[in-house]
């Protein structure tokens, strides 16, 4: 069997939900030796956020646990108590990587700060994933993910609204599933890589503070940049037309078997989608020839072109514009993906076999590794399920130990 990439790395994870959890399975997914902390009797709260088998609600069976915890152990710590942080601190002395998720403040009020664990071990790097990040006034501050992905703007980005057709009096809308959460555990996973590179080029541990409003606010990076540093008059024109109502010829239309994205704002892709209708007279219009004129009409021009392709098919548009270099794309159903002969072929889903949940397909990993491929070979864990393993196993507690410890409600 082929080696794994992180081989060797040892991982903490003392997060819930989404981000922390996502940030640990893409190192585990790498080959790291994670292990996964949960509240005794209740564990993560994705447990009981599904989607399940059936729609039966089972703390084993949360499809969005199961994904996110593939190739982790998990044992069972109580934090709260005294002996609980004892145990943790051991942990945080064989790891190589802490993520955790916690408030600041409920980190400090546990002793459990950077510069605590630092002199349990020199070498840790811990990864703090937070709603706004450890400083400034909003630090303390408590989110939901729909909070923390507004809060960089996503919604109401002023060049993000000049791309996007849209009612003037539409509220803004949540990103689609857990879009931010995933990309503050992306943002947080790729920090860790640098800092492990870091330490094995002789540097020493660090703490990484991972704020999920600014990761939300690096997925619109070009727009926020754009924004703050306009110079061109056509550029400023066009920002101006989008507070006025106008945008993009294209976004999200409807044809005949469905519906496709289309982003027609440079003159070549204008042109490739002017081809494709054929030319008719009504694009020969003074309002619709140059890009600026184009955003402040395109209300017009859009409900046009959404008139044509009423007519037509998702295939017939897609392929159409894309041998005219139109950017153009089908708006595909998760039933549609798990069906694809193209993810099919490159083998994305896999099988895991679970427990509790039965034998499911998964999505796998984005990417392949030729020497270290991706591979599952650990099924999400059971609540607890590898907390006698680890107690006894890495930190010499006796059976009879954990009985006490069980019974005082630590593990």
């Amino acid at each position: 069997m082929a080696g794994k990439a992180l081989e060797g790395i040892k991982v903490l994870e003392l997060a819930s939900f989404v981000a922390g959890p996502y940030c640990a399975k893409l190192l585990s997914d790498l080959g790291a030796d994670t292990i996964k902390i949960e509240a005794p009797g209740t564990g993560d709260e994705t447990r009981t956020s599904g989607p399940f088998p059936g729609d039966i609600p089972h703390p084993e069976k949360s499809g969005l646990f199961l994904y996110l915890n593939t190739n982790k152990r998990g044992i069972t710590l109580n934090m709260k108590t005294k002996t609980g942080r004892d145990l943790f601190l051991k942990l945080v002395s064989w790891a190589d990587i802490l993520i955790e998720d916690r408030s600041p403040g409920e980190m400090e009020e546990m002793s459990l700060r950077y510069e605590d664990l630092k002199a349990v071990n020199p070498d840790l790097i811990m990864v703090s994933i937070t709603p706004f990040g450890q400083t400034g006034p909003y630090r303390n501050y408590k989110a939901y993910p729909l909070n923390s992905f507004h809060a960089g703007g996503e919604s109401m980005n002023m060049y993000y609204m000049a791309l996007m057709v849209r009612p003037s009096d539409r509220a803004p809308v949540n990103g689609p599933g857990f879009i931010g959460e995933c990309d503050s555990g992306m943002s947080a996973a790729t920090a860790a890589l640098a800092a492990l590179y870091s330490r094995g080029a002789g540097g020493r541990g660090q703490h990484i503070d991972i704020s999920k409003q600014e990761s939300a606010i690096a997925i619109d990076r070009l727009q926020n940049v754009l924004y703050h540093n306009l110079e061109k008059e056509e550029t400023q024109e066009l920002i101006q037309a989008s507070m006025q109502g106008a945008g993009m010829v294209g976004g999200l239309l409807g044809c005949k078997d469905g519906y496709v994205v289309l982003a027609a704002m440079q003159d070549n892709q204008w042109a490739g989608l002017v081809d494709l209708m054929g030319s008719p007279d009504w694009t020969k219009d003074e309002k619709f020839i140059s890009e600026v004129s184009r955003a402040i009409h395109a209300r017009e021009a859009t409900a046009r072109v959404q008139e044509w392709m009423s007519d037509h098919t998702m295939e017939e548009i897609f392929r159409g514009g894309q041998q005219r270099g139109t950017p153009v794309g089908t708006v595909t159903k998760p039933e549609d993906l798990v069906h694809s002969p193209q993810l099919r072929h490159r083998g994305f889903f896999a099988e895991i076999d679970h427990p509790a949940a039965g034998r499911l397909e998964y999505p796998t990993a984005p990417y392949r590794l030729s020497e270290t491929p991706w591979a599952a070979w650990r099924p999400a864990p059971l609540l607890g399920q590898h907390s006698e393993e680890i107690y006894t196993g890495l930190l010499n507690y006796t059976k009879e130990d954990l009985v006490s410890l069980r019974r005082l409600g630590v593990i």
